[in-house]
């Protein structure tokens, strides 16, 4: 009997024990794709997956059950028709591939997920949805492309062209109670949809820009709540965006153009009786070009005159008579295609901080910000009135607009006043990279309150924080986030205030793993690996530009190798192979047309850019003239190319392509050997010419031989150190790796003394020179500011990858990609007292919080549910190490000692680590 008792005690006990754990966590972040309910997407295995937030150490999964269900009504049911996955042993909660029922077009599919853990079993808290797109182009068929293909009397094509904005409409009868309804819709270059008077979505410049011969993007409404029962109205608003281009006639060989904007529309309607009701876009939809917006486009800005608003246009009361019947027009080319990363949004908004008054009597707005997006506008006056907005990053000394950096771009927007009481305005098709506006037109001095700042940019989370005792690598950092937001224009852009804006792929080499830590770019960069991959020539040439807007094929390897180094940053960051095995066979592609076209005796002889932007000596020089300070091109691109067969190796396994690993191999040995033979010079222990990038690439990438390593380092060293005074001497592809090396090889606090300082040439010269996003030149205040664009990524380099997985500790092992297990190993001796950090990861949030003085080290740190840290301590002896109050040498956490360092290996949690 007192057997049964402790038995049944035990049993109780350890019941309590799993539902206290179960109320400490939860199962939460659902996402499909890793989007949240995706509508319409064009997968018919997606990949699903979950997060486990605990407030308990030690939680991991050991198993999950997965339930997919048609409807909702099943799922809560229990009824899992379309999937039940059984108790699966797995410790994966990302990229979880659904094995269920064969998928069709338009399917809802409603899931959710139960996770067992060694705390107990877990459901999740929320149900989660996805719908699938339409996946055939027959789908389509009967649908018919409709638009306007004539100018109005105000339009031109020209190079500074001029295109009013199409409205379009119909009204359509639903007979019985509606039971759902959802609409999908391809509107070129943009749109915005209304159903009744009401917009739907909150997205703008909809949707993302592709190459449209190529590719269409299609978008998902659900629209249920819209409709109602008898008559309604369907209205849309074409703008222009890259499809009529925003320059017309103008370099023709050079900048595409798609023609006039169209749209294609599906409305599918289900009846609370079963039945079904399909309402397309044909020739009976009404049409007219004579509305507010006169005319929108990029560059050039928008123009509305609201004495020509159509109040009501898009209710079923409106009179259309005197429009006309949409006509049938050419498709645009490309496969249509379900959109899988996010449209663009309001993000956030900015309130100016001061106006002033010009000696011409316009008014100067200053935002306090360089920012991307537009100007709402609040205003009272006379129907007729005019007020004239012009956007600008920077001032001229006499305080009035800078706008030689410009170039041929007006970036100015007008609005003629109705003259009804207070009229708030802003545009809808375009967007301006600025901090100060020149306002016209107002009869007295306006107030702040007339103006609030709308930034815009892909709906995408902020994933990192980051705060440090460095007043300058803080503001840097903030400088660096607006920056990268603003790019991102459903591609990531170049600048997004002149008139360029084109997604250039050497900006984003290893830029895009830098951002990787601030946003939630995976299906941003996705979507944009393949626009490079549609761009890619039958040959397997790739341009430098994707999509090619601008046909720039160059053949260089450092900018098109961006094509496999992003997807590399997807499989580290975010565990993503699936983008590895789609891209595999183009990239390979690629690697074979550089090497049969460009290889000669084993050196890569294609390079077009170098090392671009390479600091110059003089604060007046565009462009280094010192031959001392450029990189041999050849050198970086077969160095490059030396490191993209490696990563090629890499790929081969996730593709199951090992057949291809022995080329490579054999390939990169031969590329080294030469390499070797050509650039090193033995007596000098230095590549080439001996600047930074020379050494740096070499070093990097694992090309020189073990025994000279300190050598050649200590020369690279020499050259930052000595030669240029502490200072950054290199370009866009030295910058890439720069801070890195040089911490992973000892000198973490050079890498510090270039992140700090605040003489040219630093990132920290730019913050005290009033900037607050990151400049395209090291000297563009002072060297030619007509060309510099105020607001441009690409020599941020590894600068940001520095900052997380050097200085606050967060990086992803290698071995266990998308942060499986963390490699948490700051440099604590860089410079830096304090550093305070965190990474919203694919598990969850990472957070490494280290304060440190002459007595101790203090570190607190975060390791999400279902992960796990390595974490490198500054000591050698045990006994002066705690972990949450408990001495290391009397815990079991499991640890040892190497190079005068303690490696913890740590479960999921929260850590108090105290180092004295």
């Amino acid at each position: 009997m007192k057997k049964f008792f402790l038995h049944l005690t035990l049993i109780i006990s350890l019941f309590t024990i799993s539902a206290k754990a179960q109320n400490k966590i939860i199962v939460s972040d659902l996402k499909c794709e890793m989007l949240t309910n995706p509508e319409g997407i064009d997968v018919l295995q997606p990949r699903l997956s979950w997060k486990i937030k605990a407030e308990i150490n030690d939680v991991k999964q050991t198993h999950y059950q997965i339930l997919a269900s048609s409807s909702l009504e099943k799922l809560n049911a229990g009824n899992a028709d379309l999937w039940d996955s059984g108790k699966v042993q797995s410790n994966e909660s990302v990229n979880v591939i659904y094995n269920g029922k064969k998928l069709k077009d338009r399917q809802d599919i409603y899931w959710k997920v139960t996770v067992f853990t060694n705390k107990g079993e877990v459901k999740s808290t929320e149900t989660a949805h996805f719908s699938i797109g339409i996946l055939t182009y027959a789908d389509w068929k009967s649908t018919r492309w409709i638009g306007y293909e004539k100018l109005s009397k105000d339009d031109s094509v020209s190079q500074y062209s001029r295109l009013s904005a199409r409205y379009l409409r119909k009204e359509i009868n639903l007979k019985k109670q509606v039971k759902s309804a959802k609409v999908y819709i391809m509107g070129m270059g943009l749109y915005e949809l209304y159903i009744n008077g009401n917009k739907i979505g909150d997205q703008v410049l909809a949707p993302v820009p592709t190459d449209y011969t190529k590719n269409i993007k299609y978008n998902v409404f659900d629209v249920t709540s819209q409709l109602k029962e008898g008559k309604n109205m369907l209205g849309t608003i074409l703008g222009n965006g890259r499809f009529f281009a925003m320059r017309q006639d103008y370099k023709p060989y050079k900048i595409k153009s798609f023609g006039l904007p169209k749209m294609a529309l599906q409305l599918f309607v289900e009846y609370t009786d079963g039945s079904k009701d399909v309402i397309r876009t044909d020739d009976t939809w009404k049409l007219t070009t004579d509305g507010p917006i006169l005319a929108n486009n990029e560059y050039d800005g928008e123009e509305y005159d609201a004495r020509k608003e159509m109040k009501g246009w898009s209710t079923t009361n409106f009179d259309d008579k005197n429009w006309i019947n949409a006509r049938y027009v050419q498709e645009p080319g490309g496969f249509y295609e379900g959109q899988m990363s996010a449209n663009m949004k309001v993000k956030r908004e900015v309130k100016p901080i001061s106006i002033k008054q010009t000696s011409k009597g316009t008014y100067i707005l200053d935002m306090g910000q360089n920012m991307v997006g537009w100007l709402q506008l609040k205003v009272k006056g006379n129907a007729g009135d005019k007020i004239t907005m012009k956007f600008a990053e920077s001032l001229q000394s006499d305080g009035s607009l800078y706008i030689a950096n410009l170039r041929d771009a007006k970036t100015t927007d007008v609005y003629t006043l109705k003259g009804e009481g207070e009229e708030v305005w802003e545009p809808r098709f375009v967007y301006h990279g600025f901090r100060f506006v020149e306002i016209s037109g107002f009869k007295t001095k306006p107030a702040l309150e007339n103006f609030v700042g709308k930034v815009v940019y892909d709906d995408i989370q902020t994933t990192g924080t980051f705060d440090s005792s460095n007043p300058i690598m803080n503001q840097i950092f903030k400088n660096a986030w607006w920056g990268i937001s603003g790019n991102y224009k459903g591609m990531p852009i170049d600048c997004p205030q002149r008139n360029e804006r084109q997604p250039w792929l050497g900006d984003r080499t290893t830029g895009a793993y830098g951002e990787s830590f601030l946003f939630d770019n995976q299906t941003l960069y996705a979507k944009w690996l393949d626009d490079i991959k549609n761009s890619q020539t039958i040959d397997g040439g790739i341009p430098d530009v994707a999509p090619a807007f601008w046909r720039y094929y160059g053949d260089n390897v450092t900018w098109p190798g961006t094509y496999i180094t992003v997807a590399d940053m997807l499989y580290q960051q975010f565990g993503d192979k699936k983008v590895v095995e789609k891209q595999y066979p183009s990239m390979k592609k690629w690697m074979d047309y550089m090497e049969e076209n460009y290889l000669v005796d084993d050196i890569m002889t294609k390079d077009k850019y170098g090392d671009w932007c390479v600091p110059p000596e003089s604060l007046e020089l565009i462009r280094s003239k010192d031959p001392a300070r450029l990189t041999d091109g050849e050198l970086i691109s077969s160095a490059f190319y030396y490191q993209l067969l490696n990563i090629m190796k890499k790929f081969a396994v996730i593709a199951n392509a090992e057949k291809d690993i022995k080329h490579y191999d054999e390939l990169a040995s031969r590329i080294k050997k030469a390499f070797n033979t050509k650039y090193f010079n033995a007596s000098k222990n230095s590549y080439a010419n001996n600047t930074v990038t020379a050494n740096l690439l070499p070093l990097t990438f694992g090309m020189v031989q073990e025994e000279l390593q300190q050598k050649v380092f200590e020369n690279l060293v020499h050259e930052v150190e000595v030669t240029k005074n502490g200072h950054v001497s290199t370009g866009v592809i030295g910058t890439q790796f720069l801070m890195r090396t040089l911490t992973n090889l000892g000198r973490g606090d050079l890498a510090f003394k270039l992140a700090s300082n605040k003489t040219y040439p630093s990132w920290g010269y730019m913050v005290e020179n009033g900037a607050t996003t990151i400049w395209e030149l090291w000297n563009g205040n002072t060297a030619d500011p007509a060309m510099n664009s105020q607001n441009h990524v690409m020599l941020l380099g590894d600068l940001l990858i520095w900052y997380y997985e050097n200085m606050a500790g967060i990086k992803s092992n290698p071995e266990t990609p998308g942060f499986k297990q963390i490699i948490m190993k700051p440099d604590f001796n860089a410079g830096l007292t304090y550093v305070n950090a965190s990474y919203e990861s694919v598990y969850g949030t990472i957070k490494s919080d280290w304060k440190k003085d002459k007595k101790a080290l203090v570190w607190n740190i975060t390791i999400p549910a279902n992960s796990s840290a390595v974490v490198y301590l500054p000591a050698s002896d045990v006994s002066v190490v705690s972990i949450n109050k408990q001495k290391l040498d009397k815990a079991s956490y499991s640890h040892s000692t190497e190079e005068n360092q303690i490696k913890v290996t740590l479960s999921s949690g929260n850590y108090a680590i105290n180092v004295k």
